[in-house]
């Protein structure tokens, strides 16, 4: 009886080992399969990146700083620069003039009654520029900031001082010619004429400004 216990231990002994073996097996086979499955798409990365290459170090940019916001000061000078291109010292302006006895200048489509009205002192004198002993580029860029503030208030009428040329080098009105030409360049210029003599006479003129016309 003993000795059939002592088998049926050993049997069972026996198939539990087998057992054993057999997990371990399988584990072993699972471990195997997933190993095949990682190395396989490795393999399929690395050859679908082909020969592409880590970029090197020193290619590398930062990104561009954004510009610094421009000051009052530089937007000044800016705006400055563009009234002075708007505004050519070449500009051929004495086939637009009136002959004597009255020098003046009317823009096309503008009648004559507007210069007669002008010299009669119709629309009253508004704001006023002095030039006088200016620089070519100093006047230039002062009549047409000037020119430009009037226009943003609505003036209608101001006056252009630019002297009669007295003090310069060669006692000629070059500042004078360079006003008229300059003038002539603005649209915001309707017409101008030499100024009455209360007003200035030969060293100034009258200019009427469109905002005149809108109110005709």
């Amino acid at each position: 009886m003993s000795s059939l216990k002592s088998l049926a231990d050993l049997k069972s002994l026996r198939n539990t080992l087998k057992e054993q073996e057999e997990a371990r097996a399988v584990a072993s086979a699972e471990r195997a399969k997933r190993e095949r499955v990682v190395a396989h798409e490795s393999n399929l990365f690395r050859n679908s990146m082909g020969n592409v290459a880590p970029m090197p170090q020193h290619t590398k940019r930062a990104p561009a700083a954004p510009a610094a916001p421009m000051t009052p000061r530089q937007q000044e000078d800016d705006d400055r620069a563009v009234l002075r291109e708007s505004l050519s010292d070449l500009f051929e302006v004495d086939a637009l003039m009136d002959d004597a006895p009255v020098l003046s200048y009317t823009r096309p489509g503008v009648g004559p009654d507007v210069v007669r009205k002008m010299l009669k002192g119709h629309w009253p004198i508004q704001d006023d520029l002095d030039l006088h002993g200016m620089r070519r580029d100093a006047a230039r860029d002062g009549l047409g900031e000037f020119l430009r503030v009037a226009t943003r208030r609505k003036l209608r009428c101001v006056r252009v001082i630019h002297g009669k040329g007295l003090g310069s080098k060669s006692q000629e009105p070059v500042l004078k010619s360079m006003v008229h030409s300059w003038l002539v360049q603005k649209d915001e210029v309707v017409a101008f004429c030499v100024a009455r003599r209360s007003e200035g006479g030969d060293g100034a003129l009258v200019v009427l400004l469109q905002a005149a016309l809108q109110a005709l």
